[in-house]
């Protein structure tokens, strides 16, 4: 009950800035207009392929790089899921677990993954890349969503390996993201997901900004909201087997 009303209330707050999105920020187009969202079980090869469907040319905008961590903008295609935060290599916690395929020219969250194969690691923010992310309910920024934070000493946390070391249920997986046209893709091992191959998910096209200068923000929030695909977070659709 405690998640369907955690959700309820981002289906409302996803909503009600979207309209602001499309008039006021310089990044939103047809690049980030998503008309179809899919992941599709191949159980043959042990794999789900989430796929991003949109108006113009998928992973062709990246953001402008501002030559800061605080204020950096990050850009992303996002599937919000029914999977739950054990599912990815979190403990418990209370949140909706997404996928977020990301770019940021300002820093590299991926120190075990060289993106653009120059054998140097951390410098290829700017290639789209997978994370593993809890966000929660965030009414202090605009899209009404932030990254779950914790405190640096809490021995409760659990995440995965691969973390980036950031204090945020923050992931970097290292998945294969490709783009092709007006599509955006992640292929994710179904172990990776502890073999949960039947789950809802949605799709949603997002702007945020790091901050690490104000105690009154979060350290990553979810600024304005694009477009949804199912037009109200309602996470409608079922992985296609």
């Amino acid at each position: 009950m405690r998640i369907i009303i955690l959700l309820l209330a981002t289906v409302f707050i996803f909503g009600t800035n979207l309209s602001c999105a499309q008039e006021e920020n310089p990044y939103n187009s047809e690049d980030f207009n998503i008309r179809e969202v899919n992941v599709r079980h191949k159980a043959d090869f042990g794999i789900t392929i989430w796929e991003i469907t949109v108006e113009g040319k998928a992973g062709k905008t990246t953001p402008i790089k501002v030559g800061q961590l605080d204020g950096a903008p990050v850009l992303g295609y996002v599937f919000p899921t029914s999977l739950k935060p054990t599912d990815v290599g979190f403990n418990q916690t209370k949140g909706i677990v997404a996928l977020a395929l990301t770019s940021h020219p300002d820093f590299d969250d991926t120190p075990l993954w060289d993106e653009n194969s120059d054998t140097v690691f951390d410098n290829d923010g700017v290639v789209w890349h997978p994370h593993w992310v809890v966000l929660h309910e965030d009414k202090r920024v605009k899209g009404g969503l932030s990254v779950k934070q914790f405190k640096k000493m809490d021995q409760t946390v659990i995440l995965p390996p691969t973390n980036p070391g950031m204090p945020m249920y923050m992931d970097s997986p290292g998945y294969p993201v490709t783009t092709s046209n007006t599509t955006i893709k992640v292929v994710v091992p179904d172990y990776r997901i502890n073999n949960k191959t039947n789950f809802n998910y949605d799709g949603v096209a997002v702007f945020m900004k790091v901050n690490t200068s104000k105690d009154n923000l979060p350290m990553l929030g979810v600024y304005d909201v694009f477009s949804i695909a199912s037009g109200n977070l309602s996470l409608p659709y079922k992985v296609k087997q």
